[in-house]
């Protein structure tokens, strides 16, 4: 799927959906032996930076009806574990690629990552 629009901020992330940007995969071995194109890419397991995180799990809003209070949403969030910023371990099977402004980008959901390293806690 490729995007026109030069501006990421108009994407909106769906629930408990996650934008993630894949890091610069290796095209080498750690012995030096020199991976064609695509191997790394087959992994099924990829890595990469969270851009942008969707509002949570959504819930129904239980609070009573009260006539004199202000209308609410009808639907609350729970938010998700996953912040922007963080490098995320995940399944690249269980995840669907995107390209935007010849940038390659990935969509999943939260459960489908392993691990989130996070430089402040």
């Amino acid at each position: 799927m490729n995007f026109n629009s030069k501006d990421i901020e108009k994407i909106v992330v769906i629930g408990d959906r996650l934008l993630i940007k894949p890091t610069t995969l290796e095209n080498s071995t750690k012995s030096g032996l020199i991976l064609p194109p695509g191997i790394q890419e087959k992994e099924s397991i990829q890595s990469g930076y969270v851009i942008k995180v969707g509002p949570g799990y959504p819930i129904p809003n239980m609070e009573p009806e009260e006539p004199w209070k202000p209308a609410t949403d009808m639907i609350k969030y729970i938010p998700l574990q996953i912040q922007v910023g963080d490098l995320a371990v995940f399944l690249q099977k269980h995840s669907f690629e995107i390209q935007f402004n010849n940038q390659k980008y990935f969509i999943l959901s939260q459960a489908s990552v392993l691990m989130v390293l996070r430089d402040e806690f």
